[in-house]
């Protein structure tokens, strides 16, 4: 059972709870504002099969399950280059009414730097709303004034993206689970109507680490569409697995972990404490869509019991080397989400 931090999907009332065309949200695949979508984008190499690179599975609140995409990630249409458009064909990167960051651990055109946490993701809101974008795939997204690009490296593994709307004060929140994250922002901009309420955004914006007040934080988020989400945040000082040592336990639930695991640098299932993590290592997806977990970059667990009705997605690995790295775990009790990954779970290592 969920503990501490319960997960049920009680709506939570907002004066505005309705996600509006017009406004700065998560777009779906025609283009037409979401309170949240996933994507699932297919690893080039799959068992008895070699795709595209390129191909991705759907899911929003209107679907039923996963959907293979009629667009390939890396076109000019589908719901990542219609959210993220608003940003670079809106030209919003050069508006003072809104912030922006583009962060990533491997940014494009840039060297690798270590010290930053290894986390991904984009956000861009204003005064009403916005969008926080969290994904796994390195080199993206793309500098503001290249628009929409799809790296080539990210072709050969599998990696998935989660993007949820939220009102504007839900970002202040946010901010505070960034500080912990330590993204590298590599393109951002936080204007000065902004600085009295994002302070500790405009310091990593500027590159300057601000200070903290603990090695790790949780933060309840609602969507503008009133659906629950819950950030674990933890820094480098939290020296620790992620899901080991503090969701599966907060959650009070045994987790199946997802997440790229190099041969020698993987972290084997855990059973030491009272809530388990074991490694999932064969994924199937729909249309018999079949893969290891060493060919998936993604990153993202289930509760093992279906009553617990756990999902989280995120940033890290189960690999020795990133007990050190800050990274986070958005999650979720949506049963439509939690039925998504979990009947997708072909194959794990109990303890």
């Amino acid at each position: 059972m969920i503990s501490h931090f319960s997960l049920s999907s009680q709506i939570f009332v907002l004066v505005c709870c309705t996600v509006c065309g017009a406004d700065i949200s998560c777009r779906n695949e025609d283009g037409e504002a979401v309170d949240w979508f996933i994507i699932y984008k297919l690893p080039k190499y799959r068992i008895d099969d070699i795709g595209s690179g390129v191909e991705y599975m759907y899911l929003d609140s209107s679907k039923e399950g996963w959907e293979m995409s009629k667009y390939m990630i890396n076109s000019s249409q589908g719901a990542i280059t219609n959210t993220l458009n608003q940003l670079y064909m809106g030209k919003e990167y050069k508006s003072n009414t809104s912030v922006y960051a583009l962060y990533n651990d491997g940014p494009p055109d840039l060297i690798y730097i270590q010290k930053y946490g290894h986390t991904k993701g984009a956000l861009l809101f204003d005064r009403s709303q916005g969008f926080w974008l969290s994904h796994s795939i390195p080199h993206f997204p793309s500098f503001p004034e290249k628009g929409y690009l799809y790296p080539s490296s990210g072709k050969f593994y599998g990696q998935t993206a989660l993007c949820v709307t939220y009102q504007y004060q839900q970002f202040l929140h946010i901010a505070k689970q960034l500080v912990y994250l330590y993204p590298r922002f590599y393109n951002c901009s936080v204007p000065a109507a902004f600085l009295a309420d994002l302070p500790q955004l405009a310091q990593l914006c500027a590159d300057s680490k601000p200070q903290l007040s603990s090695n790790k934080r949780v933060q309840q988020l609602f969507s503008a569409g009133g659906e629950k989400f819950v950030s674990f945040a933890k820094s480098e000082n939290f020296v620790d697995d992620i899901y080991t040592g503090w969701v599966a336990q907060e959650l009070g639930a045994d987790l199946l972990v997802e997440s790229w695991q190099r041969q020698g640098h993987d972290l084997p299932s855990n059973c030491s404490l009272a809530k388990h993590t074991m490694n999932i290592k064969k994924i199937q997806l729909p249309r018999s869509i079949l893969f290891y977990s060493h060919n998936d970059h993604s990153k993202w667990c289930v509760s093992q019991l279906y009553e617990d009705q756990v999902t989280c997605l995120g940033d890290l690995n189960r690999e020795m080397g990133q007990l050190w790295r800050g990274g986070g775990l958005i999650c979720s009790s949506n049963p439509l989400i939690y039925k998504a990954f979990r009947q997708v779970v072909d194959w794990y290592i109990d303890c």
